[in-house]
């Protein structure tokens, strides 16, 4: 499995807290099937800087090849609506088109689709992160419907299907996948002690919902193409 989005990396942000814990998701990753993560800190104003990101998956990688650890890290960044083109195509995943796009944990902008509009007349192709977490979205899951159809991608968070951020944004997630508008499921792994880097329970559920095909695709085929830039079937 391929997950693209995880706070592996080492005292970044509110992700892993040092290399030790750093070493301790991938090996907990790992043991679930995961053998690509995509490094995604999250990135306000141009903080943390793309060198710094490269700096810190070079010193992780070195890390898990000492530790025996067969997991590729490769960047990217969990990337707020707010900032400016220029700034977004610096955190793109895998250096590719595509970029997760966070937008404020409280609300649902008013400017939500503009914000997606703007980003693919840059050329850059929006990644929607774990919508069933946000409020908007809660209280009208077809809000997400039109973000789709002016040319976003969705990503959902594993645990929010398997109940791990409340009954609310588990119903919304189901819904989510079993209406077809979820493309990637990722694990926003935080820490090796709570939002761990597990993607198997939540596909179980999206096999469930959707069949084993169609939920493999948002662990396998999908992730796959967007980190070797390809179009992703939707």
């Amino acid at each position: 499995m391929i997950d693209l989005h995880c706070h592996i990396l080492p005292s970044m942000d509110d992700g892993a807290s040092s290399m030790e814990e750093s070493l301790a998701m991938a090996r907990i990753a790992v043991a679930d099937g995961t053998r690509t993560i995509v490094a995604t800190p999250h990135v306000k104003n141009d903080i943390p800087s793309p060198q710094l990101i490269e700096r810190k998956i070079a010193l992780l990688t070195e890390c898990l090849q000492q530790h025996n650890v067969n997991l590729d890290i490769l960047p990217g960044g969990d990337v707020s609506s707010v900032l400016p083109v220029d700034i977004v195509s610096l955190y793109t995943l895998n250096r590719s088109r595509y970029v997760l796009l966070e937008y404020p944990h409280s609300h649902l902008p008013a400017n939500a689709e503009q914000t997606i509009f703007e980003w693919r007349l840059a050329g850059l192709w929006p990644i929607i992160t774990h919508p069933e977490r946000n409020p908007g979205i809660l209280k009208n899951p077809e809000a997400l419907t039109r973000l789709v159809e002016v040319g976003a991608l969705v990503q959902i968070t594993a645990g929010s299907l398997a109940g791990g951020f409340g009954a609310d944004a588990q119903a919304c997630a189901c819904h989510l996948v079993s209406s077809g508008l979820v493309h990637i499921l990722a694990s926003d792994g935080h820490s090796s002690g709570h939002r761990l880097p597990r993607l198997s329970e939540g596909l179980r559920i999206a096999t469930q919902l959707i069949g084993k095909a169609a939920a493999l695709r948002l662990v396998e085929d999908n992730p796959a193409a967007i980190i070797s830039g390809m179009v992703v079937d939707v």
